[in-house]
């Protein structure tokens, strides 16, 4: 590698950098349309929220399948993420663990026309579902762990049990406005406090 070589290395990490905040800007943009209109909202609308023309939208997703994995694993890695920050930031791990499940359940209630388009294609769904798993169940466990040591819920809680049991209460919401699953995941996890 030369001088020249170093310094066209150096140039281009600003330049990736920028373009994973437009990737990401252009995945927040893809989810928030994708609630409001679906999955198979117009590309145009996505690239107006994003603030893009289509051809950005094309070259890094060719199909809209493509789109619709990248959302759904984007959604899956913020809720991941925010896990830690909230046990790091709240005032107790309760209410970490609360509020990182009104964030699971936002993620649950919007992607259920994601997962519809994604089950047809029964290899690359499980695929993401293991994915889902695998990066949300440790975060939800840590939760757990931490609300348990502090003696603020019950001992013993299985994560998956927990994630699996507001995923059922999220069930059908789209088919019934009188049905509020935040509601009834706010008494789940009021169930889960340890008895005084």
């Amino acid at each position: 590698m030369n001088d020249g070589d170093r310094g066209a290395g150096n140039t281009a990490r600003p330049q990736r950098a920028d373009a994973r905040r437009n990737k990401e800007t252009l995945l927040d943009a893809a989810a928030a349309i994708f609630v409001t209109a679906g999955v198979e909202a117009p590309v145009r609308d996505i690239a107006a929220r994003a603030g893009v023309g289509t051809a950005t939208i094309y070259r890094h997703f060719p199909t809209r399948a493509d789109l619709i994995i990248a959302v759904y694993r984007h959604q899956v890695d913020a809720c991941a993420e925010a896990g830690p920050a909230l046990l790091a930031e709240g005032p107790t791990p309760y209410a970490a663990l609360g509020r990182w499940i009104d964030l699971f359940v936002d993620f649950l209630v919007t992607k259920h026309g994601l997962a519809a388009v994604l089950q047809s294609d029964n290899a690359g769904f499980e695929t993401l579902h293991a994915y889902f798993l695998d990066r949300l169940v440790p975060v939800c466990g840590r939760l757990l762990d931490a609300a348990a040591a502090s003696g603020e819920i019950r001992p013993g809680l299985q994560a998956y049990e927990v994630m699996r049991g507001v995923g059922n209460l999220c069930i059908g919401a789209d088919n019934d406005p009188r049905y509020d699953p935040p509601r009834l995941v706010e008494l789940l996890v009021a169930g889960l406090r340890r008895p005084h």
